[in-house]
């Protein structure tokens, strides 16, 4: 009948509008694991790998078509949201782990030690539960409960791009510094430690004062620091969010 018809072609449709959603957000991860596999193959990060893996495949092309994917086949659906969370660890966990653990392995010379660097991937795993409890946590509309998962990898990304000519260098003993940071990250990403977002209600000053102060005194760390300025602005707005977090 033609009633059924019909009813078969908007089933087809609507299975076809949410492939094609998702079929990006797996694109996206699917390029990430195979950057991140050539850097692990490589041995050695170059700051063009960085830019990609911190990462312009999901964070830029990929993110951008897959939400613009969604919103014009008017499509939302809750696996279409699981992986996109997954897509998400991929790119803001697995990723800067990624870059840890090659960086790690430059410093961790013994054969033994260089098992050590694996320890960097416990970052990925608090990462996927970051975006576990986000999912799920009411609490995070207007600001955040711990550190999102794009500050820590654009922390971690603009770290080793600032700090790349001194990693080949160092001594053994800041591989337990740069272990030990990783695991102060994993604990920031899952604290209940509130952490205000860049949304404005209104862009008067009163109500604002936090973030205005924020903005304004990332200039200054960007044109003394450059690039490593972005690891300093990230962990900037984690101490500015802990000093002035209401009681």
């Amino acid at each position: 009948s033609a009633t059924g018809k019909t009813k078969l072609i908007e089933m087809v449709q609507e299975y076809y509008d949410n492939v094609a959603s998702n079929y990006m957000t797996l694109m996206a991860s699917a390029v990430d694991l195979q950057i991140q596999r050539n850097t692990v193959l490589s041995q050695k990060i170059t700051p063009p790998d960085i830019a990609v893996n911190i990462p312009m495949s999901r964070f830029g092309v990929f993110d951008f078509f897959d939400g613009m994917s969604a919103r014009l086949l008017h499509v939302s659906s809750p696996i279409g949201k699981e992986l996109d969370s997954l897509a998400d660890d991929v790119t803001f966990g697995v990723a800067p782990s990624t870059i840890i653990f090659s960086e790690l392995q430059l410093i961790l010379n013994d054969d033994w030690t260089r098992y050590l660097a694996f320890l960097a991937y416990v970052m990925a795993a608090f990462s996927a539960l970051r975006l576990a409890k986000f999912n799920l946590d009411e609490r995070q509309a207007l600001g955040f409960i711990g550190m999102p998962t794009p500050a820590n990898a654009l922390f971690w990304g603009s770290l080793v791009i600032g700090l790349q000519e001194h990693f080949g260098v160092l001594p053994t003993w800041t591989a337990g510094v740069i272990l030990l940071m990783v695991f102060v990250c994993s604990w920031l990403l899952v604290s209940e430690i509130p952490m205000f977002a860049l949304k404005f209600k209104q862009w008067g000053w009163k109500g604002n004062e936090v973030k205005y102060i924020f903005v304004i005194s990332c200039i200054p760390l960007l044109l003394c620091f450059k690039v490593l300025g972005i690891a300093v602005i990230i962990a900037w707005y984690v101490l500015l969010s802990i000093l002035t977090q209401k009681k």
